[in-house]
């Protein structure tokens, strides 16, 4: 299953209750760190989530609120040598910001023990493993180079205890190699094949994270059915022309997006500190009801 981790959800600047933009997204042993605001590697801590297996960086583009913190972490993970190689994933613009902080600035005098893999995203797969996918989509914003992020799980074919027994499979390796798609051959020398003792696909679970965005134009068809969408709401709908002058989103472009797209749930990010407690999350009940703005250190598990 994924979990997901807010880890700081303010707009642009902090405030007294929101950190800068990151979350976490966790599947099994793999941890995706999507962008890293200043103050990330402390908000890491305070959650208990730690730096353990933390060795992938995911950018949704260049703004300084969603990768100042970059420097402080590499640097904390180089000391406690918490992992051996980070890599760092982005577009061409926001990379080279990210390698000119971290390689002039925090290590201006030569390479530091923790290894840095600089990545260049483009639109497609960046991640193709044997249960998980994890692909980039284009994001418009004012920002060069933005992207978002699609993950999804393999689908399965859950194995039939009934079948299973009546075939004498015994339990161990040989169900775990049909569990992986793998024929396998019995004692008595049948040859049993996995379609035989499984049952129907079922979809994989899939979660999608956009960052900043000025329009959802484009984003419908990469979030389209999606279990968890994270998205920015950056202002309500009364301020519509703010947020088109500073490339945001509006809380009805966001839940609008929900509603055409089919998602299963709505997760609102990037929090302005100029709306009363409670504004974002009675307009966007209105126009689509499994919503939820994000604060920090909310988790959600979708599985």
């Amino acid at each position: 299953m994924f979990e997901i981790t807010f880890l700081g959800t303010a707009a642009s600047v902090p405030s007294a209750g929101r950190g800068l933009s990151s979350l976490l997204v966790e599947h099994g042993r793999r941890r995706f760190l999507i962008d890293c605001g200043e103050g990330t590697q402390r908000q890491l801590m305070a959650s208990g989530l730690g730096f353990r297996r933390l060795d992938t960086v995911l950018l949704t583009h260049g703004h300084l609120d969603h990768l100042l913190g970059l420097g402080g972490l590499a640097g904390t993970l180089n000391l406690w040598r918490s992992t051996e190689r980070l890599a760092i994933h982005a577009g061409r613009a926001p990379l080279r910001l990210a390698r000119r902080l971290l390689e002039d600035v925090v290590w201006p005098d030569g390479p530091p023990r923790l290894g840095l893999d600089w990545r260049e995203l483009s639109p497609g797969p960046l991640l193709a493993a044997r249960d998980l996918t994890v692909t980039a989509f284009p994001v418009h914003h004012v920002a060069p180079d933005c992207f978002g992020f699609l993950f999804e799980e393999t689908p399965r074919r859950h194995l039939l205890a009934d079948r299973l027994d009546a075939l004498g499979v015994p339990a161990g390796e040989a169900r775990g190699r049909l569990a992986r798609g793998e024929a396998v051959v019995l004692p008595d020398g049948r040859r049993v094949e996995p379609g035989q003792v499984t049952g129907p696909e079922r979809r994989g679970r899939r979660v999608a994270v956009v960052g900043d965005a000025g329009s959802t134009a484009g984003l419908l068809e990469h979030v389209r059915g999606v279990d968890l969408l994270v998205i920015e709401a950056t202002f309500l709908d009364a301020d519509r022309d703010k947020a088109e002058a500073r490339s945001h989103l509006t809380v009805g472009q966001a839940t609008g997006l929900a509603r055409d797209a089919g998602v299963g749930e709505l997760w609102l990010n990037h929090q302005s500190a100029r709306y009363p407690a409670g504004a974002v999350e009675a307009e966007a009940r209105a126009g689509f009801g499994r919503v939820r703005v994000a604060a920090d250190f909310d988790r959600v598990a979708v599985g």
